[in-house]
């Protein structure tokens, strides 16, 4: 199973990127990498970056990690692809039904996924895949 250090997957996420802007041929994932990377225009001077790996981003200076939100995006293309946990896709389908936009109702499961995990772990226990759901489709309802 691949379980890269947080230096790698930055360094992944920086070269996919990279390639992209050179015209480079990606590998499926690169690719992948690479879309999430460019609906994000705010984030392109970091990814362009070859030293950015080493930058650190403090939530409470209000710093958001592209790092962990590219990472989220990449979890919930999976989560959807495979519709796990059962009903994501649906909800997705939902929220993108109310924004008709899809990188926004991306945007709806990403903050969904943030808060699950993050009830996860202040609790201690595993993520409430119910909970997730749920959160998911009163932003769809919004």
């Amino acid at each position: 199973m691949f379980n890269p250090t947080r230096d790698q997957a930055r360094a992944f996420f920086i070269e996919s990127w990279r390639k992209r802007r050179a015209g480079e041929q990606l590998e499926a994932m690169e690719q992948l990498v690479a879309d999430i990377i460019a609906s994000h225009p705010e984030y392109h001077p970091l990814f362009e970056n070859p030293d950015a790996t080493d930058k650190d981003f403090a939530p409470e200076d209000g710093q958001v990690n592209p790092f962990l939100h590219i990472s989220l995006h990449l979890a919930i293309e999976e989560q959807l692809a495979i519709d796990q946990p059962p009903g994501i896709k649906a909800a997705f389908e939902a929220c993108l039904a109310r924004r008709d936009n899809a990188h926004e109702a991306r945007h709806d499961v990403l903050e969904s996924l943030g808060e699950t995990i993050w009830e996860a772990q202040r609790n201690g226990t595993g993520m409430d895949a119910a909970a997730y759901i749920e959160r998911i489709k009163r932003r769809a309802a919004q």
